[in-house]
């Protein structure tokens, strides 16, 4: 399932955190990169302890926790602090093929998560560069993603993806993961049909309707079954 979730930052918020980022300190992207993925990673990141981008992340997991869109996407038991990369034109940046590494240890030494979802939070507009494009496969094929800057899109952390060579300017991202209460992507999938049914239902018959009732109760019970924490 690829969800794309518009608007998680606001155009002031959006502001703020391309402040932080830019006066960052940019590092070799492949100090997180897995065995396989560092083969072919070529980017500049911010290393997890830099203030800037402890502070821009604290913003980005603000936004998260009010939209009603992502939480009901992914369902989130927790999220991995939110990091941030650079691909610029200039250094021919790029980054190939290759799949998430499944468990990612928290920066902070707490623990670990299983990465169910990632999630690219587009920071640039689409016309400050060329390329960059985000290439999700699936099932059904190859999906380019390119998105608004303030835009996010979650996809199963189990796709092989991999970002388009820069070719024009630079492409600035937060990046993260999300360890789901339902770990089963078409489960997932499922609910987030449902629950958008319901809203919509809701929204012409009102919240009260013994249809809406029962849709709702069948709805936690299908979660309550499937949710493994």
């Amino acid at each position: 399932m690829l969800v794309a979730v518009p608007a998680v930052l606001s155009p002031d918020q959006l502001a703020e955190v391309r402040r932080l980022v830019e006066a960052g300190a940019w590092e070799d992207g492949k100090a997180t990169a897995g065995q396989q993925s560092e083969l072919t990673k070529r980017n500049l990141q911010l290393p997890a302890s830099c203030r800037n981008a402890v502070a821009a992340g604290e913003m980005v997991l603000s936004a998260l926790s009010s939209n009603g869109l992502f939480v009901s996407a992914a369902l989130p038991h927790r999220v991995f602090p939110p990091l941030f990369n650079r691909y610029d034109a200039s250094a021919g940046h790029w980054f190939g093929n290759h799949v998430d590494n499944a468990i990612r240890y928290l920066p902070d030494g707490s623990g670990r998560i299983r990465t169910d979802l990632s999630a690219t939070l587009f920071l640039s507009e689409p016309d400050e560069y060329d390329g960059g494009e985000l290439i999700v496969e699936d099932t059904y094929g190859e999906h380019a993603v390119k998105l608004p800057a303030g835009d996010m899109v979650l996809y199963p952390s189990t796709s092989l993806h991999r970002v388009e060579p820069i070719s024009r300017g630079s492409r600035l991202a937060s990046f993260f993961w999300i360890q789901s209460m339902v770990r089963d992507d078409g489960k997932r999938a499922l609910l987030l049909e449902m629950d958008a049914a319901i809203r919509t239902l809701a929204g012409s018959v009102g919240d009260q309707d013994p249809s809406i009732v029962s849709l709702t109760g069948t709805y936690h019970n299908l979660l309550r079954r499937w949710a493994d924490c």
